[in-house]
């Protein structure tokens, strides 16, 4: 499953969810000097250029204080977007329906991408209907990376 790093999602959600937001996830792109720290909030009624400033600014001084990312890196709050990530076993059972693209971190089936239409969990894996044709059952823990497909 797509990992979060350094347990910020802990540390993190209840500052963030005091503002109104809910914290829909964090990636880490580590480029030496030029290393990313992502956070995807979300609201009801969508995030503004206010929510992304005021998570930001509450964020930027939780990271200062606790330092538990190391080296430098650019933090950036943004919206998930229409391809919203997909980061917790309880987005594959909320986005359930919605077409999606995955990425695996091992081949399987001789392929690592898959698209088609997200049909939820069952045990341990995830269920997509392909575009292609048939159902997959995906391992959720080798999920490398779940967006949503915008359909225009």
């Amino acid at each position: 499953m797509v990992k979060e790093p350094f347990n910020l999602r802990e540390l993190l959600e209840p500052a963030i969810h005091a503002l109104g937001c809910e914290l829909v996830g964090v990636e880490y792109h580590p480029s030496g000097r030029h290393s990313v720290l992502r956070i995807y909030i979300d609201r009801p009624e969508g995030v503004t250029l206010d929510d992304c400033q005021a998570v930001s600014h509450q964020v930027s001084g939780i990271l200062d204080v606790e330092d538990p990312v190391p080296g430098q890196y650019t933090l950036e709050v943004s919206s998930p977007g229409l391809d919203r990530p997909l980061f917790r076993r309880e987005d594959f059972e909320r986005f359930s329906g919605e077409a999606v693209q995955l990425r695996m971190q091992v081949p399987v089936e001789g392929r690592r991408r898959f698209s088609g239409t997200l049909r939820g969990l069952a045990d341990d894996a995830v269920v997509i209907e392909l575009d292609d044709g048939g159902e997959i059952r995906l391992p959720l823990e080798q999920v490398e990376q779940a967006r949503l497909r915008p359909e225009w």
